[in-house]
């Protein structure tokens, strides 16, 4: 029991470093090898085709409640004119970032993992070391990018959708000013607040490709394992991405101030 309790945290720190390796060394590939165009441009479309549609989905009933919650509250302190400001400040730097984060980690990041885990229990990946071919370089870095790229693409999506949902629901459903809605949009709200929000999905695309990818590669044995992996891939990357929108939130509003502040 006792080594077991010792034995938890080191694997754990085993692990987390091994993850940061495998993101190191595809940043270092990205920019000192040949990139595999053709793997990145057949990822992307599946990736992007399976998050478009859930992503638009999801993104309405995230502004509807938004809308409907910061309305509510900002009636109750007595100032409705900052509703549309209110509402789009939280769907562009929060509620549009995790939804992408949450599609690509757990939609795309999965599928990912499910299929390097099977190339690795088929002995794919050893074949390919054995003939020099990086499986890094091959299939992580295109997969990682392909991440990324479709992360910030979709990340404009949503915020565009969600931020129609919380115009509709607040004038429809709360007998909003469509003209006071659309003028506040600039009393709160501010450029880099677009900024930090593709900034973040960028980086969660970037997390949910290396940790996909790291326990794709390294998937317990036979089918179990895989299927362990690709659960385990869903629920670290969940982890990290809290953690991480977290961290870079608390550091662009040390280093941007709120427009009202």
């Amino acid at each position: 029991m006792i080594a077991r309790a010792v034995a938890f945290p080191l694997n754990a720190m085993r692990t987390i470093g091994q993850v940061f390796q495998l993101g190191a060394t595809v940043i270092g590939l990205l920019f000192r090898t040949r990139f595999q165009f053709g793997e990145f441009v057949e990822q992307f479309w599946f990736i992007a085709s399976v998050t478009i549609l859930p992503a638009s989905l999801v993104s309405v009933p995230f502004g509807a409640v938004t809308s409907l919650q910061v309305g509510s509250l900002i009636q109750q302190l007595g100032a409705e004119s900052f509703t549309g400001a209110a509402s789009v400040l939280v769907i562009i730097q929060q509620a549009s970032p995790m939804v992408v984060a949450l599609l690509v980690s757990g939609v795309a990041g999965s599928a990912m993992c499910a299929d390097m885990g099977s190339r690795t229990i088929r002995e794919e990946i050893d074949a390919m070391k054995v003939l020099g071919v990086s499986p890094v370089e091959r299939l992580v870095v295109p997969r990682v990018v392909a991440c990324m790229a479709v992360a910030f693409l979709l990340n404009g999506l949503v915020s565009v959708v969600g931020v129609a949902a919380g115009y509709f629901f607040n004038v429809f459903l709360q007998d909003g000013t469509p003209g006071a809605y659309m003028a506040s949009f600039s009393a709160l709200a501010q450029l880099p607040d677009l900024y930090v929000g593709e900034f973040k999905a960028l980086i969660f695309g970037f997390i949910a490709g290396v940790v996909a990818s790291y326990l794709g590669l390294n998937p317990g044995k036979g089918p179990k394992g895989v299927g362990d992996a690709v659960n385990q891939s869903v629920v670290f990357a969940f982890l990290v991405l809290f953690v991480v929108n977290m961290v870079v939130t608390a550091v662009y509003l040390q280093i941007i101030p709120p427009k009202g502040g």
